[in-house]
């Protein structure tokens, strides 16, 4: 019992050290992420655009109602690439959560159907 709040805590498995690291001169670094309540819930996307001296150049958050998270994290990048064909940005650093984000814009039909003609 936490603040007398009855808890559950998981077994620690191990630690994994994170960090961030800038882009090069030139470059803007733009990191996704979504939030969900649930599978399928309601949900939001959003995302933090840094250039390369770490200097905070614009965010966004876009509520997206009910989806699952891989649905979620592919608008996130295609949120992040419309504003960067918008503003003209031409050396982007994109990371996100799902590793199948990144490939489906190698292999268009992993793109789930939905998001194909957008």
């Amino acid at each position: 019992m936490v603040f007398g709040i009855n808890t559950c805590i998981g077994k620690f498995h191990r630690s994994l050290p994170v960090s961030w690291k800038f882009p090069s001169l030139g470059w803007v670094k733009i990191n996704t992420d979504e939030t969900a309540r649930g599978y399928p819930s309601l949900t939001t996307c959003g995302g933090i655009f840094r250039g390369s001296m770490r200097e905070f150049i614009g965010a966004f958050s876009v509520f997206l109602e009910v989806q699952t998270t891989m649905v979620v994290e592919f608008y996130g990048v295609i949120h992040v690439l419309e504003e960067t064909q918008k503003t003209g940005l031409n050396n982007v650093w994109l990371e996100c959560d799902y590793a199948l984000v990144c490939v489906a814009f190698t292999v268009r039909t992993n793109v789930p159907w939905m998001l194909r003609n957008r």
